[in-house]
């Protein structure tokens, strides 16, 4: 097989799945080892990159991701109206963040964080596919347990959840925003 055609199969085995693919599945997929399937690729993103195409190869949710150009956003925003406009609340952001990085956590344990009832929120994001149940603590009452999902990873375009930004961090960051800001 040679390179030009495994770029074609891997391209169309990106397109065709529409979502991340782990080098792990594309090695078992065409029968080739995992370092040739990823020189192929860093040699297709190249080839994507520098040519004229809208499309890209992204590392997102532990795997390779057919995706269009981040300079295409405006184009795809307004074929799709109001439909990808749909954001998350503040509600829903905040909530977000705590499970990503308490996880596993239960819903009791984000509403002594927030302050509020989740219910509501937390319904909401488990209808986006962003947090998912991904157990039971072991203690009376056996409450559900929320992490996030792959679908969390490639809304917020990370390839895992160590990619978050450590929280000591955001701190400083914010700080110094608001320091400069002030100033």
């Amino acid at each position: 097989m040679k390179g030009e055609e495994l770029k074609g199969i891997i391209q169309g085995i990106l397109f065709a799945k529409g979502e991340a693919v782990s080098l792990q599945e594309l090695a078992r997929i065409i029968e080739k080892d995992q370092a040739m399937i990823r020189e192929v690729i860093k040699d297709l993103q190249s080839d994507l990159n520098e040519s004229k195409s809208g499309l890209q190869i992204t590392q997102v949710a532990g795997g390779y991701q057919l995706t269009t150009k981040p300079e295409l956003n405006p184009y795809i925003k307004k074929m799709m109206g109001n439909e990808s406009q749909r954001g998350l609340s503040q509600a829903a952001l905040e909530t977000l963040a705590i499970i990503a990085y308490r996880q596993p956590i239960t819903r009791v344990e984000i509403e002594e964080i927030r302050g509020v009832r989740v219910d509501r929120v937390l319904y909401s994001l488990m209808e986006r596919e962003l947090i998912r149940s991904v157990g039971r603590k072991d203690v009376p009452g056996k409450p559900i347990l929320f992490g996030t999902t792959d679908k969390f990873l490639l809304h917020f375009g990370l390839n895992s959840i160590e990619e978050l930004p450590r929280p000591e961090d955001f701190s400083q960051t914010l700080f110094d925003n608001q320091y400069t800001e002030n100033n």
